[in-house]
């Protein structure tokens, strides 16, 4: 099974998630989906792909917030996901989200924001993959867009692919 996962698209459909994202069993968006009709309009586009799982970000409007969850937990492949937009990283999580895994326990935690690309193990949560997949739209000060392709394997992730959507 094939997971793709994108946050901060801020409105945007860059022309290559299509391609990046094409052959995904699903699709995780981890937030700052777009505001007004670019919005709904990502999430057409996405579901247009593979179906689609997403949350709410900061940026996102009220028709967006009323649409999707903040927080939002999915079995996926066998795979325990867990989903928010402003999550932190380990070492330095956001208010409230460190218990909340704890408690939760999920096999791999996604999450935006930063627009900044991480993945990594974190053994403090039982070997939890945390990823961030960077961010896919134009707005913000990241100078690459990406998203992450997530292969599951027997309920487990077995590897990350980084797609770099300009190059």
């Amino acid at each position: 099974m094939l997971l793709g996962l994108v946050s901060d698209t801020h409105g945007y459909v860059h022309p290559r998630l299509a391609e990046a994202l094409g052959d995904c069993d699903a699709i995780l968006h981890a937030g700052d989906v777009g505001v007004g009709p670019s919005g709904p309009a990502v999430l057409a586009a996405l579901e247009a792909l593979a179906p689609t799982t997403a949350v709410f970000g900061n940026i996102d409007d009220a028709a967006m917030r009323q649409r999707l969850p903040e927080w939002t937990t999915a079995t996926v492949g066998g795979l325990r996901v867990a989903m928010t937009h402003i999550g932190g990283h380990p070492g330095r999580w956001a208010a409230g989200v460190k218990p909340r895994l704890e408690r939760e326990r999920p096999d791999v935690f996604v999450c935006g924001h930063s627009h900044r690309l991480q993945i990594e193990r974190v053994p403090s949560l039982g070997g939890m993959l945390f990823v961030n997949p960077g961010a896919a739209g134009q707005q913000g000060f990241h100078t690459e867009k990406t998203c992450v392709r997530l292969a599951i394997e027997d309920g487990r992730a077995v590897r990350a692919d980084v797609v770099h959507l300009d190059g």
